[in-house]
């Protein structure tokens, strides 16, 4: 098996002909290789008919619509590494084809950007046939619909490959915004004695979404908010605030300490969710009149940890929203002269999309005669989306070096998947809300006694 040091020889992602690949694997391959970051072969693997000039002019109409435009350089660079298969994955043929391609190639690594239900035979084929020796391989979430279906798809996986070449890539993490999260917990001294039960009155995470489901009404139907964002993304954001400082000694050290969080987290009562669907969500193609499908969740979570026995973290997510941003409120408890600042408290807020910015709320002295403070947020940093790397250049870079810190490892998954498991098949009412609003009303119970959910910057 190879080591998590080896580096990748070839990049071979299966589904090259997708959706997938048009708007996300292209760019980023672009990206990789005007940096200086990919010189190995590209091989793309589909059964939709193409010759490898029609991927060719697949690829540049993707980095057109999605790359920031052709980079000439890179791009020339890109074909003369573009390798193309077609054929039926169900054909041991194509995966032969696949081992001719990749020449002396020993060490590839292969993204299966295709649906799930393909994975068996792909993964049978790609052990059959040669391909998988000392190889890695990339799957995308979502890595299965609840624990069952989850252990299921990592049985199938390590038929061929053994879990350190396993890369579950999952975008969010790839976010330097969310990455931010660690660092700022750790790399400062201030932080550490207030990050914990005796100061820390609760913590809120919300992502909202201002959009739909964007005509991928079929595929919300199989997901619903708590399989498609709150099980992994938020369950990630919850891990990075409420992790043990990582050993700095070992690979696995930041991996282990979301395990040990997940594991922590008490499982959900359905009693503690309130699930809701925007008015009109029936209407999208590809959704059935009468779905039960959740479009907003809300919820809260206790985490069964010496640092974090008695605060609820509260968790919101949700579709149609007001406003398009991904936040964490960490409210601080009160201090004891209320007198000087009645109704106020501490908190730090940290916006994860779309910019960067983290601030600390704190009282400052109204002007006037009077001894008596007002609220004020300070600023403490404000990024700008800019040239930093894409979530899919850093993570695909990461994979193909053998750094798997960043992707979600099996026994994480499985300990996410059994928080959340009590309440996927739980007949949970589900409220309808309008869109434009901040969900159902019935959401609003479960934050009261923590002064109600506090609502991203610059939205009302």
């Amino acid at each position: 098996m190879t080591t998590t040091l080896t580096p990748s020889d070839a990049f071979v992602f299966l589904g090259a002909t997708g959706d997938l690949a048009y708007k996300k694997i292209f760019p980023a391959l672009q990206s990789m290789i005007r940096r200086g970051h990919l010189e190995v072969p590209i091989i793309g693997v589909a059964r939709a008919g193409y010759s490898l000039e029609r991927l060719r002019e697949r690829a540049r109409a993707s980095m057109e619509e999605y790359g920031g435009g052709v980079d000439p350089a890179a791009f020339a660079k890109f074909l003369t590494l573009l390798r193309y298969v077609d054929g039926d994955y169900n054909n041991r043929a194509t995966f032969e084809e696949l081992r001719r391609q990749l020449g002396e190639a020993a060490h590839p690594i292969h993204y299966l950007a295709i649906p799930p239900s393909m994975f068996p035979v792909v993964i049978e084929h790609l052990g059959g046939s040669g391909c998988a020796l000392d190889a890695r391989v990339i799957v995308e979430k979502p890595f299965g619909r609840d624990l069952a279906s989850a252990q299921s798809l990592s049985d199938t996986i390590h038929t061929v490959f053994n879990e350190p070449d396993v890369f579950r890539i999952d975008h969010y993490l790839g976010k330097e915004a969310v990455q931010n999260l660690m660092v700022f917990r750790f790399a400062n001294t201030f932080l550490e004695p207030i990050w914990n039960r005796n100061y820390v009155e609760s913590v809120q995470i919300t992502m909202a979404e201002s959009f739909g489901v964007q005509g991928r009404g079929r595929f919300y139907e199989e997901a619903g908010a708590i399989r498609d964002v709150v099980q992994n993304h938020l369950m990630q954001v919850v891990g990075f605030l409420a992790m043990e400082p990582p050993a700095t000694t070992y690979r696995e050290a930041i991996r282990d300490e979301l395990v040990k969080v997940f594991r922590q987290v008490r499982l959900l009562d359905p009693a503690g969710l309130v699930r809701g669907q925007f008015q009109g969500y029936r209407d999208e193609a590809g959704v059935a009149p009468d779905s039960k499908v959740e479009t907003f969740a809300a919820l809260r979570l206790d985490i069964d940890s010496w640092r974090w026995e008695g605060v609820p973290f509260f968790i919101r997510a949700g579709k149609c929203l007001p406003v398009t941003a991904t936040e964490v409120m960490v409210k601080l408890k009160r201090p004891p002269l209320t007198k000087l600042a009645p109704g106020i408290g501490n908190f730090f807020r940290f916006r994860l999309n779309p910019e960067l910015s983290i601030a600390l709320g704190a009282a400052i002295k109204k002007p006037g005669d009077v001894m008596v403070g007002e609220p004020t947020e300070l600023s403490l940093v404000h990024h700008p989306t800019g040239n930093e790397l894409s979530p899919y250049e850093r993570l695909l870079g990461d994979a193909m070096a053998g750094d798997g810190t960043l992707f979600a490892r099996q026994d994480a998954v499985e300990a996410a998947w059994a928080i959340v498991d009590p309440v996927l098949g739980a007949e949970t009412p589900l409220h309808t809300y309008q869109p434009g609003t901040w969900g159902p009303v019935e959401a609003k119970s479960l934050t009261t006694e923590m002064g109600g959910w506090a609502q991203p910057e610059g939205s009302s």
